[in-house]
């Protein structure tokens, strides 16, 4: 009676856990899509580190490296001077790695293709409008988790380096026990257990000699089969209209049958409190070695199916990355859906742009086919607009959206030459930088798909004489059918030199009681006040200096040369 009684304690316990862990898990994906269908159409509050955007940014530079990459892309110095990490902080939802990485991916490689970009809209029309569908696939996006440390795909090249182990001493370990069994039957119980014992030390140090060696690769093999795992509840979802998708990542779960097959004698455990069963399990893993020859089995299918994991991380990034800018757009005040044309002829048509990361963003609008010039004083706008032009170039070439009310264009290949600085490592000087950045855009305007490109203060570097006689020329040199340059300058004598080529447009700015009134917006022609000497004024400069730096400016204008 007392044996049915415990027995049954045993299985009330049992059920109790199980519900438990049933409940609990159940109570977690409740909350997780509560909390998801908060977020939706939320500007991210996530800040990043250096550490976690290079590692973002590593899936794009390994298909870099692959030379998978056939269209122009955003070049560092590009990247770099519109600020773009921050753009891809303001529009990363992604709930996976595979997911920001493919974003980032995305707006690093404009595409030139209407037909992508009209599948990229497809499907982001399809999870702004279905939200049970799209909560779903975020649920599993979020089971696969972020790796903070390391990229999937640098992993996943770093296993294919990794030598094949040869498995006779594993198998020797486990023979190790029924062997030292047969010694203590052959020769007397001391002596066997002392010989059996002696290979099981000997067992234990090469476990932990190799298994040190492999414990950087089993976050990746746990990457792995997250991926599939969500791969698989993803597919059993069964939603038609991401099924293209979904049968390229079936299939690659098919592929991964044997390598998943046992995976739990490696994987489990791992981050675990340290439970009986664990400690057990870590007993006979060290005796048998049988976790090594797991590995060992798992490397080779990684080996053999190597590019069907980039198939995986690609799809899964596709869909995480679509949601994540399905719901950027739901965060902007407003936004447009591009009208992008192939043609020759460089043009952009752009009405009521802004810029995303300003609270308050004042919108502008330009209708150009030929190259502008861009004149005004200090913080009236003058780089904030050309950051503005740039981004909505990117954005709607790669996420299909133009922060404005409408964007017309030619596809373009995208270059700046804006925020550039020291290169203190490699001893060169402002000026030298600068004029290798350009050179880098004066380098593409053969190609055969039209440039859009944007320079702030051109050869700043270099004194008023040479940089007016330089900049004039090189800009000059940017008059082409295929090139669009916007070009931003304080020299007003390359309004007129370039008047012919480039059209004219200026910020201004107003001096009321003392104070800078800026209105950002954007006029036709050159720009025609001249008040950086009346703001020394209103800094509080000493009166005289004022007073004789407006004589020597009036004397040079009437006389062309200096005087003090």
């Amino acid at each position: 009676m007392e044996i049915w009684f415990v027995a049954a304690f045993i299985l009330a316990a049992l059920f109790i856990v199980v519900f438990q862990i049933a409940y609990g898990g159940r109570m977690r994906r409740k909350q997780q899509r509560a909390k998801f269908q908060k977020e939706w159409g939320t500007i991210p509050k996530r800040e990043y580190s250096y550490e976690e955007l290079e590692k973002i940014s590593r899936y794009f530079y390994y298909n870099l490296q692959k030379n998978r990459i056939q269209e122009p892309f955003i070049d560092d110095i590009t990247w770099n001077d519109l600020d773009m990490d921050s753009i891809f902080a303001y529009a990363n939802h992604a709930k996976s790695s595979p997911g920001e990485e493919y974003l980032y991916y995305l707006l690093r490689t404009p595409a030139a293709n209407q037909k992508v970009l009209d599948e990229r809209e497809r499907l982001m029309q399809f999870f702004a409008s279905h939200e049970k569908e799209r909560l779903e696939l975020e649920l599993c996006f979020a089971e696969i988790g972020k790796t903070r440390k390391f990229a999937i795909s640098d992993h996943v090249d770093l296993l294919l380096t990794l030598e094949k182990e040869n498995n006779i001493w594993h198998y020797l370990a486990i023979a190790t026990i029924p062997a030292g069994l047969l010694m203590m039957s052959i020769f007397s119980v001391g002596t066997g257990f002392l010989i059996m014992l002696g290979f099981v030390v000997l067992n234990i140090i090469k476990y932990y000699q190799r298994k040190g060696e492999i414990e950087p690769y089993l976050a990746t093999f746990g990457h792995i089969m997250k991926m599939l795992d969500a791969s698989r509840k993803i597919s059993e979802l069964k939603i038609e209209e991401i099924g293209e998708y979904t049968s390229l990542v079936a299939g690659v779960c098919r592929e991964f049958r044997k390598f998943r097959r046992g995976s739990a004698i490696l994987m489990s455990g791992r981050g675990a409190t340290g439970g009986l069963e664990d400690v057990i399990l870590d007993y006979v893993r060290m005796l048998t070695h049988i976790d090594l020859l797991k590995f060992n089995s798992m490397l080779e299918e990684v080996k053999k199916n190597a590019g069907e994991i980039d198939v995986l991380a690609e799809n899964i990034g596709i869909l995480d990355a679509l949601i994540s800018a399905a719901s950027f757009r739901e965060s902007l005040p407003f936004y447009g859906i591009p009208e992008l044309e192939k043609t020759e002829k460089a043009f952009i048509k752009v009405k009521d742009a802004y810029h995303p990361m300003l609270q308050e963003p004042v919108a502008n609008s330009i209708s150009e086919e030929q190259n502008v010039l861009i004149t005004g004083s200090n913080a009236s706008g003058k780089s904030t607009f050309l950051k503005t032009v740039a981004i909505n170039a990117i954005l709607s070439q790669s996420l299909n959206t133009c922060i404005a009310t409408s964007y017309n264009a030619c596809f373009f290949q995208i270059y700046s030459s804006m925020a550039l600085k020291d290169n203190l490592q490699g001893n060169e000087s402002y000026y030298i930088v600068e004029i290798k950045s350009l050179k880098r855009i004066l380098g593409h305007t053969g190609d055969k798909l039209p440039i859009l490109c944007f320079v702030d203060e051109v050869l700043r570097g270099t004194n008023t004489l040479e940089r007016i006689a330089a900049s004039s020329q090189i800009l000059k040199s940017l008059v082409r059918d295929n090139v669009l340059c916007f070009a931003a300058t304080h020299d007003l004598e390359l309004t007129q030199i370039l008047e012919a080529d480039y059209s004219n447009y200026h910020f201004q700015e107003e001096i009321q009681d003392n104070d800078v009134l800026f209105n950002y917006q954007i006029y036709k022609g050159r720009a025609v006040s001249r008040n950086a000497i009346k703001l020394l004024s209103i800094i509080g400069y000493d009166k005289e200096i004022i007073e004789k730096a407006e004589r020597t400016a009036a004397c040079f204008l009437e006389t062309g040369e200096w005087s003090l």
